[in-house]
This record gives structure tokens, sequence and C-alpha cells, in this order.
């Protein structure tokens, strides 16, 4: 037997593939949208994948689940919950999944959401491994609010909250404490709020040093989980609806994005000339290059580690956007991360950008040392983030996530500073401003310069 986990950094997913090898059989848990890196791994083990296991109908990727049944004829396994329209085995609790030398059985864990489930791994009869989803991640718990609006059941945050209380303790806190923990997310995810760096545990150090396994009182259990919650992106209860439907195949979806080349681009912007307020452009290219020039509409969110999230958190589903960036690589390459949340059918077409007319002027620091006041300085940080520290006593607080509806609340009486913890948020959002104020005011964008501030 074989476990390979295999992780996508951008989303901070972990996913799985449990290999037999006496029977050359492998059955995948929580499968990334591109289904290639399980496909070559299939491959090096001359193994074929004939099961996927949906811990839960995920808000933050769409999963290659559909894609391994129709091209692979794989089994797809969730809880009944989840009510998907696609076919489907239900794995509810009690219920076991044999292969080779190894039987999988699933724990009913509602908590993150209705429809949770854990799986544990028994290997030649004993039990090795409990795989758990966005139930139970290394330091903290699945956060118990992204169902409230979404979902085949949907359920408030302080019951699901109550369900997780439970599911900890009578689930998987009664596992062997040798059992290696496996999850879906590391640091760095929007689906819990103080995730460890490390990938892996055991149901022993997690009872020894993980918060929500060693607060006895649920109701300071249930205040202490809703509290202080990261913000929910735009794309979350969308991505929970792809995956209960499944999502089209993955190769096939990133073929059908026009790419333009300078003339079609030119006839596209010149058509939208007339109609700006419906022109965005993502321009992923870095901000250094972007505020040297740039077309109409376009809002630098920067390829980096955080693209899909900011995507998805700037865009609405199901609003049309042009994707642009600085060479043919990044621009395939941005396409297939756009896939990974689903975003990849909003796209209008993709461009390598060489610029444009409008541009943004560098900041005065000086100045702004000097004379603070001389600005309205807005903070696009998250909340908690203003809370823990404040950098200018005056500035205006409103969350990048929120930005677009709500620049209305910024004043152009003054010129407009944007500044968030370390320069990537505050170029989207300096960019974002420039859209919606026009030439009423000038906009800059502090950037890493933050730094000489804090």
């Amino acid at each position: 037997m074989k476990i390979q986990q295999f992780e996508d950094k951008h989303l901070s997913h972990y996913s799985y593939a449990i290999l037999s090898e006496c029977e050359n059989q492998i059955i995948l848990i929580d499968p990334s949208r591109n289904p290639e890196i399980y496909e070559a791994y299939a491959a090096e083990n001359k193994a074929d994948i004939i099961a996927v296991i949906e811990t839960h109908p995920h808000a933050d990727f769409v999963s290659s689940h559909l894609e391994f049944y129709q091209r692979h004829n794989a089994e797809i396994y969730a809880h009944s919950l989840t009510g998907a329209s696609y076919p489907y085995e239900h794995f509810d609790e009690g219920a076991t999944l044999n292969f080779g030398k190894i039987t999988l059985s699933s724990l009913h864990t509602p908590g993150h959401s209705p429809d949770s489930i854990c799986i544990v791994l028994h290997h030649d009869g004993q039990e090795k491994a409990v795989f758990t989803g966005d139930t139970l991640f290394i330091g903290d718990c699945g956060r118990p609010d992204l169902r409230e609006d979404t979902g085949n059941h949907k359920a408030k945050r302080e019951e699901l909250a109550g369900q997780l209380f439970h599911s900890l303790r009578e689930k998987l806190m009664r596992l062997p404490d040798h059992l290696t923990v496996y999850p879906a997310h590391g640091a760095g995810t929007l689906c819990g709020k103080g995730l460890s760096s490390a990938n892996s545990s055991t149901i022993g150090a997690e009872k020894a040093g993980n918060w929500s396994l060693n607060e006895p009182d649920k109701a300071a259990f249930i205040q202490t989980l809703i509290t202080d919650q990261p913000f929910i992106p735009k794309y979350f209860s969308y991505d929970v609806e792809v995956n209960r439907s499944g999502a089209p195949a993955f190769e096939e979806a990133i073929k059908r994005v026009p790419i333009l080349d300078q003339q079609d681009l030119d006839s596209r912007i010149a058509s939208h000339s007339a109609h700006e307020d419906d022109l965005i452009i993502i321009d992923a290219r870095p901000e250094a290059e972007f505020k040297k020039g740039f077309l109409p509409g376009s809002v630098n969110i920067q390829e980096g580690n955080k693209f899909e999230t900011w995507l998805g958190s700037i865009v609405a589903p199901g609003e049309k956007y042009y994707l642009a960036a600085p060479d043919d690589e990044q621009l395939l390459a941005l396409i297939s991360r756009t896939a990974s949340i689903g975003y990849e059918p909003f796209i209008i077409a993709a461009f390598v950008s060489k610029g444009g007319a409008h541009t943004m002027d560098a900041p005065d620091l000086a100045l702004l040392k000097s004379n603070p006041e001389y600005f309205t300085i807005i903070d696009v940080r998250n909340t908690s983030e203003v809370k823990a520290q404040s950098i200018f006593a005056h500035a205006i607080h409103i969350p990048l996530a929120e930005l677009r509806e709500r620049t209305a609340e910024i004043p152009t009486n003054k010129p407009v500073m944007v500044h968030c913890a370390g320069g990537y948020r505050s170029a989207a959002g300096s960019s974002i401003i420039y859209i919606a104020v026009g030439d009423q005011t000038k906009v800059y964008d502090l950037g890493e310069a933050v730094a000489q501030f804090k």
C-alpha cells in the first residue's frame, strides 16, 4: 500500500491517492480540477483509478471527480446529504469500500458542512490513517459558516459549530492515537483560521495540541470557532454548487478560452470604449510593469500564490472578464489556474498585454510621512489585521474583497493613497479605485513601502 499526498500550494489544498500495490488500483480523495497529476501517478505505478471519494462539496476549489467518472469509469462516493446531480454511491456512516488489502470506512462528521465525512483507512485489518477533509486540520478545525446560503442542506453557523463539537469528540477523538491525520488543507486556506504549516499529524498529537480538541465547553467552543473567521470569497458558494453538479473536463474547458492577438484585442477594446463600466480586465502583470501602462478597466491581480483567491474574491461568479498576462507561458498557466476555481467559463478572452495609455505615478513618501492628512488613506487589509495593528490613524478601512462594491464611500477631495500589509493587495486595490474615481483625483499605491510606516 502507498499513500501519495498532492499539494496545490496556490489554494493550500491537499488531495490523496491510495494505491493498492497488490491489485494495481487507486482510489482518490478530494482531487483538484486538473486530473493530470493523478493520471501520471497512476501511469507511473501501472495502476487504474477505480474510485473518487469526496469528503464534501468543496467551497474553495473545483474537483475533477466527474471527469474521472466519465473518462476512467471511476465510481464517485460521497455522503447522501450531498444531493449531487451526477451518479454517485452513498458513503454514509459505517459504509466501507474494499480493494486489495485496504478497507476505507466512512465517518459522518457534520460541522464544517452537513454532508462532511472522514475516511478511516485499514490495511491488513489494522487502522492506519484517517482522511479528515475540512473537519479536522492540523492545529485547527473547519469553519462552520460556509453553508448558510448554499448546498443541498443549509444550516446556520452556530448549529454547524455545535455539530462539529460533537463530531470531533464522538468520532475523531475516539480513534487510536497512532492514526495518521491527513487533512484537505494546510496553512493559508480560508477554510479555517489557525492551521499549522504541517501537512499531516496523528490523532494523539492533535489531542495534545489542537485547540478544537481541548475546549471542553460546547458554548465556548462555538464562540471561539465562529469568532474572527476569515472573509468568505465571492466564489465559495458557486464552487459548492459546481462540485455538486460536476465540472466539465479540464483540458477541453481551458481550450475553449479564446486567445486574442493584438489586432483582435484592439478591436475588442475599441468596441467597449463607450461602455467602460462593463469592461473588466484582470491584468496579472507585476505591479511595476502594470503602472507603466494599462488598459481601461484593468484590475492588477498579480500572478502569485493567491491569484485564484483574489480573482474569486474580486470578480463575482458569472461576471465576464478579460485575462491579461506578460507572456504566453504565464497566460496559459493563469487560464489553468482560473479553472481550478471554475472561473474559466467567465473569461471573454485572454491576451498577452502590451500595456496601455493609462498610468499610475509612484507615491511621494516624504509627503506622506510629513503630512499624511494630505491624502485620503484607504486600508484594504482584512478586518482581523486592522484590529491587530493600525498603520495610519485616520485611514478608511475597506477590505479588498468588498472594495469594488464600496468605492462610493471614498472621498475624492484629496489624492487617494492605498495600502495593505505588504503590497500585493494594494496593487489590486489602487487599480480598482482608479477605475472608480476616474479623473476626479489622483490614486497612489503605497505598495511595499508600507513597511516604512509600521
